[in-house]
């Protein structure tokens, strides 16, 4: 039986929280603009080193055509709009929460992005029908087009972080709304999902947020709630997940050293410099001829307590040694865990297999909480800039040296293709790095070989991830803007062999005759680039 103060606590709560929601819906528009207002005031005083992806112009243009459309939107729009303009800076710590935007619910569905398409992954039980149903369309939209549709609501870092936190943002009626993939306002949302080579029309209800089971991206199953994934063994990278930040575990067959590390934060049964102790006296003491090192469920946490595993790597090259160490990577690791990455690929001889991180290398996180004075919707904007990485060096995410993408069907019958990579191919066969290959050979004056090794590199599917075209031009402008004609017209010439659809590249080969005095043969290349920029 609830004492009297329980059940006035409760009361208090109850009209708290009804007051908070009713106040909300009964914001004038008046007070909507007046937040909106202080968030850009905000930003552009204490902010301004966030217009990075995103110029201060287009911004703030931005934020005053949500002003003038605010006296017509909903308080759902409303909310919606501000988290775009959070987004437009495209850092995954700047952001309004997940959780503000699906206030009004979710449908009560965990879908997952395979290598093959968008499934159910999971789902409550009253709709188990669909579980491990393909997603084809949102409300009668293709779901690529819807999936476009609401990006701008996600604060991407980069295309890896909306593949795997983007997807969420699917399954809010409320965003789905206010970015045009419904027409109105609707709790129960229409899917065309694909099973068993059939299609299926089904409508979803809105469900409360916290009624939702998952984690790492993944169904919890329980009394309400049915994952897709077959009963059986399960597989490493998913073990002791609901118990275990941390965990490695011996393969005596094949003497492998397999360990899952999930978060960079200690865990209330055991500290990360206590786990880091306990492996590293496992590794001195038996004998390991792999060591495999996987974090694509690790979103981060406090990044200084990477040294300790560094340190720990680096003092052993038994196992710091190319062939022997392997480290997974994938759309999960984020933020503290994108630091780590760095430093693994500075500091060591590891491989990386898996998935690009959803982080850029170099990165804006520890955001500072702003909230807005009548809404009391909180804004998270970082201030912190994170530099493992010579400003050259930066990408939009590091690229495992090794692509490898999960089916649905092998994630529901409990296969690990990315273990299984690292376990059956023999690295010392392949070339780990093509691009420091290419330059090593080229340094050296090696140019038919190099020639011979791009060939073939850049037609086997083993490297098909690797951006050759973006680094090729990358580095064909720098010869030219340092007046190495000769050098430049070898690289193009061989660009244009590989790439002869490639405008660009065509250019290049024209500035680089063009620098040698070769006019007719530049006008020639200058033709070739023009008709291809004509034709697109």
């Amino acid at each position: 039986m609830k004492t009297t103060i329980q059940k006035f606590i409760l009361l208090l709560a109850f009209f708290t929280l009804t007051y908070s929601a009713i106040g909300q819906q009964e914001l004038s528009t008046q007070q909507w603009q007046a937040d909106l207002t202080y968030l850009q005031e905000t930003v552009n005083a204490n902010f301004p080193f966030l217009f990075k992806k995103v110029t201060k112009e287009v911004w703030n243009a931005e934020v005053d055509s949500l002003y003038a459309e605010i006296p017509n939107l909903e308080p759902h729009e409303i909310t919606v709009g501000l988290a775009r303009m959070v987004s437009l800076f495209e850092y995954g710590h700047t952001q309004i929460p997940f959780s503000t935007v699906a206030q009004k619910g979710v449908l009560p569905v965990n879908l997952y992005h395979f290598k093959d398409g968008i499934y159910v992954e999971g789902t409550q039980k009253a709709h188990e029908k669909i579980l491990g149903a393909k997603v084809v369309e949102v409300a009668n939209i293709p779901v690529e087009e819807a999936l476009a549709m609401i990006r701008p609501v996600v604060p991407v870092e980069n295309k890896y972080y909306f593949k795997r936190y983007g997807l969420r943002f699917l399954t809010v009626p409320a965003v789905l709304h206010a970015q045009g993939v419904i027409p109105s306002y609707n709790e129960n949302v229409s899917l065309t999902l694909e099973k068993e080579g059939k299609l299926i029309q089904y409508t979803l209800p809105t469900i409360p947020l916290d009624e939702l089971s998952r984690g790492y991206g993944f169904t919890i199953p329980n009394n309400e709630w049915v994952g897709s994934r077959a009963e059986g063994e399960t597989p490493l990278y998913l073990k002791h997940l609901d118990e275990k930040y941390y965990y490695f575990e011996y393969l005596p067959k094949s003497k492998t050293l397999y360990v899952r590390q999930s978060s960079v934060f200690s865990h209330e049964t055991e500290k990360l410099t206590d786990f880091y102790e306990r492996l590293f006296a496992f590794v001195d003491t038996n004998d390991i001829d792999k060591f495999i090192y996987d974090v694509r469920l690790n979103g981060g946490g406090n990044n200084y307590n990477n040294k300790p595993l560094i340190q720990g790597i680096m003092a052993r090259p038994k196992i710091n040694a190319e062939g022997k160490f392997f480290y997974i990577i994938g759309n999960d690791t984020f933020s503290a865990c994108q630091n780590l990455t760095n430093e693994i690929e500075t500091y060591t001889n590891a491989i990386m297999l898996g998935q690009p991180t959803s982080e850029n290398k170099n990165f804006y996180g520890d955001a500072k909480k702003i909230v807005l004075p009548n809404s009391e919707i909180s804004a998270y904007l970082s201030f912190a800039w994170w530099q493992d990485k010579p400003q050259w060096e930066n990408a939009d995410a590091t690229t495992p040296h090794f692509l490898k993408e999960m089916t649905f069907e092998e994630y529901r019958t409990n296969q690990d293709p990315v273990l299984e990579m690292a376990m059956g191919y023999d690295y010392d066969e392949l070339i780990t790095n093509p691009m420091d290959h290419f330059t090593k050979l080229f340094m050296a004056g090696e140019m038919e070989q190099l020639r011979t090794d791009a060939a073939q590199i850049l037609n086997d599917p083993m490297y098909a991830h690797i951006p050759f075209e973006e680094q090729f031009t990358q580095i064909g402008s720098n010869m030219l803007a340092q007046n190495q004609f000769e050098s430049a017209l070898f690289l193009y010439g061989m660009f244009t062999e590989s790439f002869p659809e490639n405008v660009i590249f065509w250019e290049g080969l024209g500035n680089s005759l063009k620098g040698l005095g070769k006019t007719k043969e530049a006008e020639e290349a200058f033709a070739k680039a023009a008709a291809l920029s004509k034709n697109d």
